[in-house]
């Protein structure tokens, strides 16, 4: 028998090294809220999706990060275009470290966040509802 779920990924967690500047980066870049949850034995922040059980999420959470580029690519998003979201990482002390790459249902590039985890920013051709 073969495992073959609706969606591979079932949740991320990305670990940050200043808790409220990494809120603050990530709201800004995707032009997003996070929603701050304590009510675990550590703070963490989620990324919204449109409707509860309906789509791959996450948070963020105060821990040690991967050295910079070692650890694994979470691929996101982009909320308003790829080089929209791309000006907002570098402007909010990320680095984008690729150009835009083609893929067959949209384009996407890498970047580090300010801690320098691994993230791709993804964004969906028009006609493509992976993404929506």
């Amino acid at each position: 028998m073969t495992f073959t779920p609706q969606s591979f990924t079932a949740w991320i967690e990305i670990p940050v090294s200043d808790f409220d500047k990494a809120v603050t980066f990530y709201n800004t870049v995707f032009a997003t809220e996070l929603k701050i949850d304590n009510t675990g034995p550590n703070p963490m922040a989620i990324f919204p999706i449109a409707e509860a059980g309906q789509g791959i999420a996450g948070h963020i959470y105060p821990g040690k990060p991967a050295p910079r580029g070692e650890g694994p690519t979470v691929h996101l998003n982009a909320p308003d275009g790829l080089e929209t979201t791309l000006e907002r990482i570098t402007e909010s002390g990320g680095e984008v470290i690729s150009p835009a790459i083609e893929i067959p249902s949209g384009r996407f590039a890498y970047a580090y966040d300010p801690d320098g985890n691994s993230i791709g920013v993804f964004e969906a051709k028009a006609a493509d509802i992976r993404a929506a």
